[in-house]
């Protein structure tokens, strides 16, 4: 398949499963808390189709693939209810008459059903493929070195053992892999055991096609052993929780500028990303899968006004209270955490269109 219609392929496919799980999480939750779905939507725009099922809710999938939704019945307040709204309500059923704590669990199941979609895709590829395990000794050691490339610039050689980069010791490849990643372009000093001897060698990685770091180095040492049932599961439930704690980490580290904020990404890099992983086979696509819905479950988390978290921030607020926030309170929450979301996608755009394939494109043109 030609490249751009096996990215956007791909693309809509990791976005819509993602999504659905979601919003998934959302419905199931309402369900078991009494609360009526008037609708649920993957995409948005006009509706490529829809149905209503026997419960009323209507199921929509719009032609712009960028997100989707659950209309919860009721969501809104009296106080903001127009007469017609409050005429249609089901008794017992509407969103805000429900305590804080199912209005809780309401929202908080959207991003948890991400993190249940991460654990099971990793433990089927650890029950499928098998979990990659590396020798202890043989973990850092480079198997190959790409022609022209930032390793082969720097002298490095299939055999060599990486021991610690920019004097932080490294005993996996994933963790050479996380230190490369943001310093494309800066220099790395390489600590390398070669035939018995230690040397030193520096290296400049190079901006791969999403923005991150690249040697051009290909690790050693891996296999693969398949797990059991439960072994998977709980490996998987592992790597979710090491994904979700190493994201924090790289959010933090970017808030105290250790890190660049190039490595912010949004739809179009999604987009590149996906591509890339349908290119190399089912198995990259599933685990690029898996770490986007820790993303996605992590990042409607925060609290931030209008997303999950936000709503939690909030319904904390009430429970503590014994009383909603007030209405203005509310309101200019609200609009606050609007101008940040747009700010952050904006700010993410440009970055995937100045250091992703887009911009490498235009720059070719430009000369």
């Amino acid at each position: 398949m030609p490249a751009l219609p096996r990215t956007l392929l791909a693309f809509a496919v990791v976005l819509g499963v993602l999504v659905f799980i979601h919003e998934l999480g959302h419905y199931l939750a309402a369900r078991w808390r009494g609360v009526h779905v008037d609708a649920f939507a993957i995409g948005f725009g006009r509706s490529v189709w829809h149905t209503t099922d026997r419960r009323g809710t209507e199921w929509r999938i719009g032609w712009i693939p960028l997100g989707g939704y659950v209309k919860l019945h009721g969501q809104e307040t009296p106080a903001d209810a127009t007469p017609e709204q409050r005429a249609a309500w089901r008794p017992g059923q509407t969103f805000h008459e429900k305590p804080v704590g199912s209005r809780a669990i309401v929202v908080v199941a959207g991003p948890v059903a991400n993190f249940l979609l991460a654990i099971l895709l990793f433990a089927g590829l650890y029950a499928t493929i098998g979990q990659p395990v590396n020798d202890a000794r043989e973990a850092t050691v480079i198997s190959r070195v790409n022609p022209d490339s930032a390793a082969a610039r720097a002298g490095l050689e299939p055999g060599d053992r990486i021991l610690a980069l920019d004097a932080a010791p490294v005993s996996r490849f994933e963790e050479v892999q996380r230190h490369i990643q943001p310093r494309a372009g800066q220099p790395v000093e390489l600590r390398l055991e070669r035939d018995g001897a230690e040397i030193t060698l520096r290296a400049v990685p190079e901006p791969g096609p999403s923005g991150n770091g690249m040697l051009g180095i290909l690790g050693g040492g891996t296999r693969f052993e398949r797990l059991g049932l439960g072994a998977a599961l709980v490996a998987g439930a592992e790597q979710t929780a090491s994904i979700t704690w190493q994201t924090l980490v790289g959010v933090g580290e970017m808030l105290v500028g250790q890190r660049s904020a190039k490595e912010l990404g949004g739809p179009i890099r999604i987009a590149e990303v996906s591509g890339e992983a349908a290119s190399l086979g089912i198995v990259p696509l599933v685990n690029l899968m898996a770490l986007l819905s820790v993303s996605l479950g992590l990042l409607n988390l925060f609290p931030i006004p209008l997303l999950d978290g936000g709503h939690l921030v909030f319904y904390a607020a009430e429970a503590i209270r014994g009383r909603p926030l007030p209405p203005k309170a509310q309101e200019y929450g609200f609009r606050a955490g609007f101008a940040l979301l747009v700010t952050l996608f904006l700010f993410a755009s440009w970055n995937d269109i100045a250091h992703g394939a887009i911009g490498k494109w235009v720059a070719g043109l430009v000369g």
